[in-house]
């Protein structure tokens, strides 16, 4: 079956159970369709770059899933109809990646990629001041 990986975003008014719950709400659904949720993740109540719905906030959730293309629309059909979910995005990925999102990493657990770390620039003494 096709891999997807699902980000969510709840209204803010909610409590941090009620927002887990719609992570079970919705891997219910996923599995009476055929599908199932390999890994979930609640990262919590987050800033937003701009509003949605008059909200500046909302619990932000993450979901791998292993299901069939039916199963995957009608969890985002019914995700855009609830009234507590404010956005979705849904992505098909090759593989899920191992461990913890990104999203969950400590930030010195992070890989920094090609980035050199501030300590370790060039000397910059050709540079007019």
């Amino acid at each position: 079956m096709p891999l997807y990986e699902h980000v969510f975003i709840s209204r803010q008014d909610l409590s941090n159970t009620q927002a887990e719950g719609l992570i079970e709400h919705f891997s219910t659904i996923l599995a009476d369709n055929g599908g199932k949720v390999v890994e979930h993740e609640y990262w919590g109540v987050k800033t937003m770059a701009y509003k949605i719905n008059k909200n500046r906030k909302g619990h932000y959730a993450f979901l791998k899933t292993d299901a069939p293309a039916p199963a995957v629309q009608e969890m985002e059909r019914l995700m855009r109809l609830h009234d507590d979910v404010m956005r979705v995005m849904t992505i098909a990925v090759d593989a899920h990646e191992e461990g913890p999102s990104v999203q969950m990493q400590k930030r010195d657990e992070r890989d920094r990629g090609d980035r050199p770390d501030r300590g370790d620039r060039p000397d910059r003494g050709d540079r007019r001041r």
